[in-house]
């Protein structure tokens, strides 16, 4: 699994994982990251974020490597400045979601679109998901955004409404129709159904070439679950759900705040070695 460093694809998680609890990328990490890449491995992530909104860490990173967006709904180059896969939400989700704002109005909420964020609920918890991200969303009723093209909706509430949300969901039998994962306490996601981190790895290994690689994976909360049964090895830091911790092939000594993709790294380096 780990005979060439040069065919070994790392995909890491951002919150939680690679970024810390103060949302940063430690100098330990970035250190970690360049002295992989220079051996030969390549470095990339799998993210909840916009092509837009990621566009700041793929600069500081240096990724050469396509990159999962939107939770697994999108696959971008920006290398090329290409999106190489997308699997956006059916038609009949633009209903639902005006269906869950109706029966839960204090929700936040923003609809994500290759061409940028719309948001249509700007709560505390919305502004909070915006600065997170650190862009300028467009602001604008949920009935009015254009259909086709909605690659997920994110809603943000308090972490025990978002329990409700997914009672409700299951209630309305949405939940058959499209995939609803907590990607934080106070974000319940809806993505096309069958879509995840996960299923946008099995689309990645089918990229032109990409053929004999290695993939390892590295998160830490439930939208990061499938990735890691996905991959050819999969590993959590300490902080980790334990939902995540049960399927990890490896669970990290470090946590997101002490180190952990360095961690991870000098174990792929060992074990090429």
């Amino acid at each position: 699994m780990f005979e060439d460093i040069k065919k070994v694809i790392l995909l890491s998680d951002m919150d939680g994982t690679l970024l810390n609890s103060k949302k940063e990328i430690t100098e330990k990490d970035r250190a970690a990251i360049r002295r992989f890449t220079e051996l030969g491995g390549h470095f990339t992530v799998a993210t909840g974020r916009t092509i837009q909104s990621f566009t700041q860490y793929c600069a500081m990173l240096d990724i050469k490597k396509p990159v999962i967006m939107y939770n697994g709904a999108a696959i971008h180059d920006y290398v090329s400045g290409k999106t190489l896969y997308t699997h956006p939400l059916p038609p009949e989700c633009r209903e639902m979601a005006l269906e869950i704002m109706r029966c839960m109005p204090e929700s936040g909420g923003e609809v994500l679109k290759a061409d940028g964020t719309y948001v249509f609920s700007n709560t505390e918890y919305q502004q909070l998901h915006t600065r997170l991200c650190n862009i300028v969303p467009n602001y604008v009723e949920l009935a009015d955004i254009e259909e086709g093209g909605w690659l997920k909706v994110l809603f943000a509430l308090a972490p025990e409404e978002v329990e409700h949300m997914a009672i409700l969901v299951h209630e309305l039998g949405f939940d058959k129709k499209a995939e609803f994962v907590k990607s934080a306490d106070i974000f319940l996601e809806m993505l096309p159904l069958g879509v995840s981190k996960g299923s946008a790895l099995e689309e990645y290994r089918k990229l032109p070439g990409m053929e004999g690689y290695t993939f390892v994976a590295v998160g830490d909360f439930n939208n990061d679950l499938e990735m890691i049964k996905a991959a050819d090895f999969g590993a959590c830091p300490s902080n980790a759900e334990e939902i995540v911790k049960e399927s990890a092939d490896l669970i990290l000594s470090h946590s997101c705040d002490d180190g952990a993709v360095a961690e991870l790294i000098d174990f792929i380096i060992q074990r090429c070695s």
